[in-house]
């Protein structure tokens, strides 16, 4: 008897545990409900969204109702970005105890954000951002200690920002900008040291740059312009080691910027500080006297009347500084036109013309056939060896060294300038960094091959230079919208890039790829973003790519140490550091990503790469979080979206052989949008 009864109670116990999973997350709590009905009522929804949250609690928790996710009964996430949702946001979002998550970007909600969120214990994510929100941030908002994202940018809300928005020592990103906020940045920020996204650009922020902020060592982008920021750039935030992105442009900042993010960071970073010296492009720093330099005691404090005598001394030294410079910049372009008239002479002199140009059409070459180079002035007035590939601009050493330079950036191969010669034309020139290079003999083996390759989705190689005491210079056409990374990541709002300019980049970069892999035999090993040109046709162009053959082995184990920093390098490179066809598939596949998102592989992101974190979002079947705001606006390339999604995960698999082959990503991409012409250009095709 007592076995069977034991048998019952067991068969009891089964069926009322799997009874509670049926039900479990099936029934909302009573006070959700009412708190979910109080929201629905104070929005308003003229698409229709909110219909399934109808007044029977026994849908809100089974995904029957838009936008809710609930675990055991209770809310845990109300999803509404992009619903045309206007009216407000009611008080009672406070009641929903178990909320994590809030998400209503890009809607029209107007009126204040509820002061209610601060109740809200659990919650790890705030994303209200593009609204209409006005008012002040709720002085409770940071109450949750969870909290790991606060983006409440592009709205309409005043005051000062709460010194409790920082509470939370797991917040990683913080955005305010494009607001009216006020006042001083609190120097609360210091608490939060996992914070790695500070944007509160585009505001009327007043006070200094807090030093504190030098203390959040795992801040990756700080922006700051476009406010009233006044006194000088912190020198702790040169300590900062992971910085990537810097931006304090378009303030009241004055002295010197320190020399750690002079060195980093383009004078874009500081330009509209009138009194910000220390920079590219700016006036030079004047000399101050030891008592400006070092920290004044009491004794020595300097008396306030002579406040007056140390301005017209700064004055001074500023003008004689900016005088010097000028005379430099004259000096120089004074020897360069003496050297070039001195060579004109000496032509005439000879009877004849030194430079020796080869066209395409003088060696039995065709457009897209390689032709070998042609050296151009070996041993000119300049001294060293200038050698031409085909192209369309032809000039000589002297025009070159003479040519008006601006830095572009800098990378482990070397530093990429713009260089605008005499008449007018631009090309790109890339100086090597020393000591990276092969010897003399095997480098001039492995350019001349690199010159010879045309493809119109790759950067042409036009000429090199060698000087005489070991500079190597590589001329390379010069492409006006710059690299990738920059087109997407550094502009404005009212720059949108539309998904058929992103399809075509990536179907360009994989032709290129593909050009490389088959046709040259050639693994770029640091394909990113930065790597990626655009002509002014927003045509892709592959760069750097084969430079690998000119450098030591050393040298080229820092480039791909690099890409990983940056996020585009292959997980097996962490082991093994062969470079294959499939290292090249994994970088295509983030730039894809990239591409689709709009987000940068380096930005932080709980934790995760990019790849890692795109696929967490799928496995909760919240895929369309995925996508950039930007493509989300246009109802019909949902499809196409998907099918790249699907593939640029497909090349960001963990494993090198589940990995396609760049000829079948291209084939792929081209089905997704087979209409998308072939990019034009001069170089020949494939």
């Amino acid at each position: 008897m007592y076995p069977m009864f034991i048998k019952l109670v067991l068969l009891f116990l089964v069926f009322k545990q799997s009874l509670s999973y049926q039900l479990d997350g099936v029934i909302v709590t009573l006070g959700d409900h009412e708190a979910l009905q109080g929201i629905k009522n104070e929005l308003i929804d003229p698409y229709g969204y909110l219909k399934s949250w109808n007044d029977s609690n026994s849908g809100a928790c089974s995904g029957e109702w838009v936008g809710i996710k609930c675990a055991q009964g209770q809310v845990i996430v109300i999803q509404l970005p992009w619903k045309g949702l206007s009216g407000r946001l009611s008080e009672k979002i406070g009641q929903l105890s178990a909320l994590r998550k809030i998400n209503f970007h890009d809607n029209e909600i107007t009126g204040m954000i509820p002061s209610s969120i601060g109740f809200l214990t659990n919650l790890r994510g705030v994303h209200l951002f593009n609204n209409k929100f006005s008012g002040s941030i709720p002085v409770s908002i940071g109450n949750s200690h969870l909290l790991q994202t606060l983006d409440l940018s592009s709205n309409s809300l005043t005051g000062k920002i709460p010194e409790g928005v920082a509470k939370s020592r797991k917040l990683y990103k913080l955005n305010l900008s494009f607001n009216s906020l006020s006042g001083a940045i609190p120097v609360s920020l210091k608490q939060s040291n996992s914070l790695a996204y500070l944007q509160l650009h585009n505001n009327n922020l007043t006070g200094s740059i807090p030093k504190e902020i030098g203390t959040l060592s795992k801040l990756q982008v700080l922006d700051l312009s476009e406010n009233d920021l006044t006194s000088d750039i912190p020198i702790s935030l040169a300590d900062l080691p992971k910085l990537s992105s810097f931006n304090v442009s378009y303030n009241n900042l004055s002295g010197s910027v320190p020399f750690f993010l002079s060195n980093k960071f383009n004078s874009s970073s500081f330009v509209g500080n009138l009194q910000l010296c220390g920079f590219t492009g700016s006036s030079p720093c004047p000399s101050l006297p030891p008592s400006q330099v070092l920290p004044s005691s009491p004794a020595t404090e300097i008396p306030k009347n002579n406040s007056r005598k140390l301005s017209i001394k700064t004055m001074l030294l500023i003008a004689s500084g900016a005088l010097l410079g000028v005379l430099i910049i004259l000096c120089i372009i004074w020897i360069c036109c003496m050297l070039r008239k001195r060579r004109n002479a000496s032509k005439e002199k000879n009877g004849g013309n030194v430079r020796k140009v080869t066209t395409a059409a003088a060696t039995g070459g065709e457009k897209g056939v390689a032709v070998s180079g042609t050296e151009v002035e070996a041993g000119s007035d300049m001294g060293g060896k200038l050698v031409h590939f085909e192209g369309p601009l032809v000039f000589t050493a002297d025009d070159l060294l003479c040519a008006t330079a601006e830095i572009m950036g800098k990378s482990n191969y070397g530093t990429v300038y713009k260089a605008t010669l005499e008449d007018g034309s631009h090309v790109a020139v890339k100086r090597l960094r020393e000591k990276i290079a092969k010897n003399l003999k095997e480098f001039e083996g492995e350019v001349n091959g690199l010159g010879k390759i045309r493809h119109p989705n790759l950067l042409s190689l036009r000429a090199y230079y060698m000087g005489p005491k070991g500079e190597k210079l590589l001329v390379f056409d010069f492409m006006p919208k710059g690299s990738l990374a920059s087109f997407l990541h550094a502009r404005g709002p009212e720059t949108p890039i539309d998904w058929p300019t992103r399809l075509s980049v990536a179907i360009g970069t994989a032709r290129g790829l593909s050009y490389l892999h088959s046709n040259e035999n050639i693994i770029h090993g640091n394909l990113t973003a930065a790597n990626i040109l655009l002509d002014e046709q927003t045509n892709a162009k592959i760069a750097d790519y084969g430079l690998s053959r000119l450098m030591t082995t050393n040298s080229n184990a820092s480039v791909v140490a690099t890409a990983g920093a940056q996020g585009y390098r292959a997980p097996e490179l962490a082991k093994v550091k062969n470079l294959t066809t499939k290292t090249d598939v994994y970088s295509l596949g983030v730039i894809m990503l990239e591409l689709l998102t709009g987000k940068s592989p380096g930005e932080p992101m709980n934790g995760m790469d990019l790849p890692q974190w795109v696929a967490s979002i799928v496995n909760e079947e919240w895929t369309n979080e995925v996508f950039d705001l930007e493509l989300m606006k246009d109802a019909n390339i949902g499809d196409e979206l998907l099918n790249t999604l699907k593939l640029a995960l497909h090349c960001v698999d963990p494993s090198p052989a589940a990995r396609p082959e760049v000829h079948e990503v291209l084939q792929q991409l081209e089905k997704i949008k087979p209409e998308l012409p072939v990019s034009s250009g001069e170089d020949g095709g494939d």
